[in-house]
């Protein structure tokens, strides 16, 4: 791949075969990101796990202390009181059947996470073969399927990102943006590998954490030294 100058200069800031301590990394990817708009900061981690044997699935999700920067639209499926609590901690959408047909009838997508009662899963469920490939189905394990939607909903909007372990055994979570102070990203990086290794899997054996690389939208990745962790 035909890399443009911007990245070429970037790259060469980067030394290949060293692992960096968490703040020199950090600074590192700052100083690389050259693009004209405030990107966003990704932590990518290699997980020692088969993601094919449910009993090494990790998942979970975490509130970064500082956000990521960015406005989420929250969805809840909700009714009643709960629909009331939902928008009173201010939920982008609310509703339910009517949701469902808006999904289906209108292929529309204007949010970015979803939460549901755990009553109204029958109804979200028929959306499920939709909602499932894009990472929108709510879920009990990242906190998504729960009675305390009005929690689910803060949480999401102070910073709760969910991270999942892909097919390839990664995890790929945004921390935060470039125009971040570094101290926060480090609070940010920090809160999500704490979360990430305790999430480790009892049948996970040998060596967890097999790479963790910090990167910007538009720069290159920056090898983090995993033994901090």
């Amino acid at each position: 791949m035909k890399r443009g100058k911007r990245y070429q200069d970037s790259f060469k800031l980067v030394d290949r075969a060293r692992l960096y301590d968490t703040a020199e990394g950090i600074e590192l990817v700052k100083q690389t990101a050259k693009a004209k708009f405030d990107e966003t900061i990704e932590a990518n981690v290699r997980l020692g796990v088969n993601p094919k044997h449910a009993d090494q699935q990790v998942r979970g999700a975490v509130v970064l202390p500082h956000g990521t920067g960015r406005t989420v639209k929250v969805l809840v499926f909700a009714k009643g009181d709960k629909a009331r609590e939902a928008e009173n901690a201010g939920a982008d959408f609310v509703g339910a059947e009517e949701m469902v047909q808006k999904i289906q009838t209108e292929n529309w997508f204007d949010f970015d996470v979803c939460v549901a009662t755990p009553d109204m899963m029958g109804v979200v469920g028929r959306i499920g073969r939709i909602l499932g490939p894009k990472g929108l189905m709510p879920n009990p394990k990242s906190g998504t399927v729960t009675m305390d939607v009005g929690k689910a909903v803060s949480d999401i909007k102070a910073g709760k990102v969910e991270y999942r372990v892909d097919k390839w055994g990664i995890v790929h979570v945004p921390i935060g943006k470039v125009s971040f102070d570094n101290e926060k990203i480090n609070e940010n990086f920090a809160a999500l590998m704490d979360a990430i290794v305790k999430a480790k899997p009892a049948s996970s054996k040998g060596t967890y954490l097999k790479s963790v690389v910090l990167s910007s939208t538009m720069g290159p990745g920056v090898k983090i030294n995993p033994g901090q962790f």
